[in-house]
């Protein structure tokens, strides 16, 4: 049992796994959720309610955060009775939210300015790794508060890796991300083809994943895509979001974004389509239209 206490804002489809892990690991955690929900799913599996952010910073020694995008994170953190509004001293906030690098760094410096410490701490794994602990966590910071935090950090995540200061988790997620969408476009696009070509498409995806082009998209999304399943894990939406982020930052540092530019637009036409709550695997669907037919198994 450990006697710090865990304030967590966000009890979404990543959230809600994580903050219940920190709760079996012996944690208190204060939950907090902008719908209610969530948050009395939090207190019948043991977790105490937090009133609003204000309310779960004052009684949280570390506070993590886990929010769809900067804006968000931004009023949480910012409006009246947000989250820095119940910082103090020694408090340290960990944002396991995906957004934009140079917002994470103006609010550290806020939050520093109030005596506290911040880590970026965005996370990759989907919910399937939220839910077993074992998310690949990218961290910007202090190292010194990074190592004081590590052994929480490794409840929710079997690789955590610190990046560098402030913004250097951010900057790594936005490289996920990149290849993230690059294996969905690129899977989605074999599918399709192996389809019009008349392949069988279990047959091919068992034979392309033991080989080169073998990835996470392939052994964990490929199966139910040919099925036609795009129940989400990670929304298309936030894809296209943390695309977007990407696609900011490339022409901030004058960096090369061929790449990212196509899935951008194509996860863009989830959104337009009306898929954005779909699975971001469901960008396959995307390219089924283009095909005017879908890629399925019986």
């Amino acid at each position: 049992m450990s006697d710090r206490t865990i304030g967590f804002i966000g009890l979404g489809i990543m959230g809600a796994p994580m903050a219940k892990n920190l709760l079996d690991a012996g944690y208190d955690v204060v939950g907090y959720n902008r719908s209610q929900e969530p948050v009395d799913e939090h207190v019948e599996s043991g977790g105490e309610r937090g009133d609003s952010p204000q309310d779960v910073a004052e009684r949280g020694d570390v506070v993590i955060t886990c929010l769809p995008d900067s804006p968000v994170v931004e009023d949480v953190l910012r409006r009246d009775d947000g989250v820095l509004a119940g910082v103090s001293a020694g408090t340290v906030l960990i944002d396991m939210s995906t957004i934009s690098p140079t917002v994470t760094e103006d609010l550290a410096g806020e939050v520093n300015e109030r005596g506290g410490e911040m880590l970026d701490a965005p996370i990759s794994g989907g919910e399937e790794g939220a839910i077993e602990g074992s998310l690949s966590i990218m961290v910007g910071g202090e190292e010194s508060v990074v190592e004081n935090n590590r052994e929480l950090l490794e409840v929710m995540g079997e690789t955590i890796t610190h990046c560098g200061p402030s913004g250097a988790g951010q900057t790594t997620k936005a490289c996920n991300q990149i290849v993230v969408a690059a294996q969905m476009v690129g899977v989605s696009e074999a599918l399709v083809f192996a389809n019009q070509a008349g392949a069988d498409l279990k047959s091919v995806v068992d034979a392309i994943s033991g080989g080169a082009a073998g990835c996470w998209t392939l052994d964990n999304r490929a199966p139910s895509m040919i099925e036609g399943e795009f129940d989400p894990g990670f929304f298309a939406s936030y894809q296209y979001k943390d695309l977007r982020i990407a696609m900011d930052a490339g022409e901030d540092f004058g960096s090369p974004m061929a790449q990212t530019a196509v899935a951008h637009e194509l996860y863009k036409a989830m959104e337009t389509t009306g898929r954005g709550k779909d699975d971001n695997s469901g960008v396959m669907q995307v390219i089924e239209d283009l095909a005017g037919e879908e890629a399925r198994v019986e």
